[in-house]
């Protein structure tokens, strides 16, 4: 379906046969668990897009195809019935992998993988007393989940030594037992099933510690097997799914594979934004452009039963060599893991809430460095970045993904907007964002309110006249030449009696001292707001800014543009450099209404930290300038 959106936008004329061995319109298989629980209705689960809408789109339900001949180029369904094509992809996904247990084929043994499992289990819940769910991955929890719903007791049977073995670590795994056995719900880790009891009904299932767990109903969910059998029939070459190249080719020129039947580069992903990442990058190749897929970073970032889990990147066996750092918080039930290798970020886990986790996923899929200093605010805070617990959706990087299920990035949503996507149902329609699980919606939301129309900052344009005049002002102080003393003390006006004449030197000095603390009273204004409230801070500001301007002009009376030598030269460019650094700080201040959001916090940070770095070594020299001006 994701291919056919996107190569409907692309090339709207080209003739699409698709064809389905289900029933049902396409729909979302991510919401099954959902719609078992009762949480959504079957009808929001099928596909926002109606292809029989799409002129170029005929859709065949139920017709299933069973043969394909590569030679004429043609594939024959399931009625005999035979159609050409151009070029053919196998988008035929995955079937539930059901282990060899004695007692699978008895009454009361489900999967749980499509529409139909779901509508039995849905008819199955009300008259269940008693389930076991065997596989505590991802679709186990979300089974147990669905089939708690009236009160059913349900126990989970993992072989491995935590839930999620292939997303999470031992500690993970560790804080997410002890939540969902919260809820109420059993769990049995480091057991095999050895074989399901009972004559003709499912009647309980032997563990392999000789234990025997009584039973109504039982779910397998242990994993999934890639659909290649079209593939092996027709000689394309397959392993463990259908083999495919970096433009998702099959061995036959024609034929391509996307999703969970397709294997790159000997691995097959069992999630829905690998998927999708495929199809994007078929249309654009089959549309003559040259793209190519490198592979996923496989992500986990959802709810397990309302308990965040999150898992990116190098988080395996392997990591567990490598470079680690943890943060817990046992009475918030929080556990974060880096995987750090050679400096970079190659691997990440979370349970519980992580302000800021998207900004992590980017940094792993980039590779990015990471700092000592980052590494030690995040064993004793938990996190890298010291704005990552209040930025706004708008202020991710561009590569940052917001919706992990389809794979939309920060940057997307921003194309989309200027596309005038101006609002989230807009956006959802047009990006395809939330459109799975839906639970980036509330960041979509965030997004959209980020990007409303910034407010002028009070007195702006009296603002920036005043800081683009100091700014001048600071240039012509370090770089116009200085003024000369005159040559003979018969002229009429004797200028250079303000440096020469030490009352005025004085008169200027301290005028200029003075200045200089007043304009620093801003800072308690900032930062005594209780005590020290006297009038709007931007007004404030502004006067800062203005007499900031003017100890310029009593500099050059003290100074005659003289920048001087040892001590009053670094005196003169720190005090100059300041004053440069603080028009600059206020020219982003009073014009950041007019720029991209995250690059006017970006430059105004800067800006503004750089001012106050270059007030620290002011007071000394000016203390040292005045004493040596004293003593001799």
């Amino acid at each position: 379906m994701h291919f056919i959106q996107q190569q409907s936008k692309l090339k709207p004329n080209a003739n699409i046969a698709i064809f389905g061995d289900e029933p049902w319109n396409p729909y979302n298989r991510v919401q099954l668990s959902s719609l078992v629980s009762g949480e959504v209705k079957e009808q929001s689960l099928y596909s926002a897009t109606d292809l029989n809408h799409l002129k170029n789109v005929t859709p065949f339900y139920n017709n299933r195809i069973v043969d394909i001949n590569r030679t004429r180029k043609e594939v024959t369904d399931s009625f005999g019935n035979k159609y050409f094509y151009g070029k053919l992809i196998l988008a035929t996904g995955s079937r539930p992998h059901i282990p060899q247990i004695e007692g699978t084929e008895l009454k009361n043994v489900f999967t749980f993988r499509n529409l139909s499992d779901a509508q039995l289990l849905m008819s199955r819940s009300v008259r269940t007393q008693k389930t076991v769910i065997i596989g505590g991955g991802l679709l186990g929890l979300e089974a147990a989940r669905a089939m708690q719903r009236f009160n059913t007791e349900v126990h989970i049977i993992e072989h491995s030594s935590w839930l999620m073995f292939n997303q999470l670590d031992n500690r993970a795994g560790g804080y997410l037992k002890q939540y969902i056995e919260s809820l109420g719900i059993y769990i049995h880790t480091n057991e095999r099933v050895i074989k399901l009891t009972g004559s003709e009904k499912v009647e309980g299932i032997l563990l392999s510690n000789d234990s025997l767990i009584d039973c109504d109903t039982v779910i397998i969910a242990a994993g999934i097997i890639a659909n290649n059998e079209l593939a092996q029939t027709s000689g394309i070459a397959f392993g463990k799914g259908i083999r495919v190249n970096d433009t998702l080719q099959t061995s036959d020129q024609n034929i391509y594979a996307i999703g969970e039947c397709s294997e790159h580069k000997h691995k097959i992903y069992g999630l829905v934004a690998p998927g999708f990442e495929q199809a994007s990058v078929l249309v654009h190749h089959l549309n003559g452009e040259k793209a190519q897929y490198k592979g996923s970073t496989t992500t986990t970032n959802l709810k397990v039963l309302d308990y965040p889990v999150f898992s990116v990147g190098d988080t395996g066996l392997a990591a567990r060599a490598r470079e680690c750092y943890i943060y817990q918080h046992h009475e918030k039930e929080i556990y974060r893991k880096l995987v750090i290798i050679n400096g970079r970020l190659r691997g990440a886990i979370g349970i519980g809430e992580w302000p800021g986790v998207q900004r992590v996923q980017e940094a792993v899929e980039n590779q990015r460095r990471i700092w000592p200093w980052q590494i030690k605010r995040f064993v004793t805070d938990g996190i890298l970045w010291n704005n990552s617990l209040s930025e706004n959706v708008v202020d991710w990087p561009s590569s940052a993904i917001v919706c992990n299920c389809t794979g939309i990035t920060r940057g997307q949503l921003s194309r989309s907007l200027l596309r005038g996507a101006s609002t989230v149902d807009k956006l959802i329609c047009d990006t395809g964002a939330s459109t799975v699980c839906g639970s980036c919606k509330p960041l979509l939301v965030d997004f959209i309110g980020g990007n409303a129309v910034a407010e002028p900052t009070k007195a702006f344009r009296l603002l920036l006249l005043s800081s683009i005049v100091a700014l001048f002002s600071a240039f012509a102080t370090l770089f116009i030449p200085s003024l000369s003393y005159n040559n003979s003390v018969q002229n009429n006006f004797l200028f250079d009696v303000l440096w020469r004449d030490g009352l005025f030197k004085q008169i200027s000095g301290f005028s200029l001292l003075g200045f200089s603390l007043f304009v620093s009273t801003i800072s308690l204004r900032k930062r005594l707001k209780k005590t020290f409230s006297l009038g709007n801070y931007a007004y404030w500001r502004l006067m800062h800014v203005v007499i900031g301007t003017l100890t310029l002009a009593i500099l050059f009376a003290h100074t005659g543009f003289r920048l001087g030598n040892n001590l009053n030269f670094y005196l003169m460019l720190s005090f100059t450099c300041l004053l440069l650094i603080g028009s600059i700080a206020s020219i982003a201040i009073g014009y950041e209404h007019n720029l991209p959001r995250r690059l006017a916090k970006q430059f105004r940070s800067y800006a503004v930290w750089s001012h106050i770095l270059l007030l620290w070594p002011l007071p000394v020299l000016l203390g040292f300038h005045i004493l040596k001006t004293y003593y001799f």
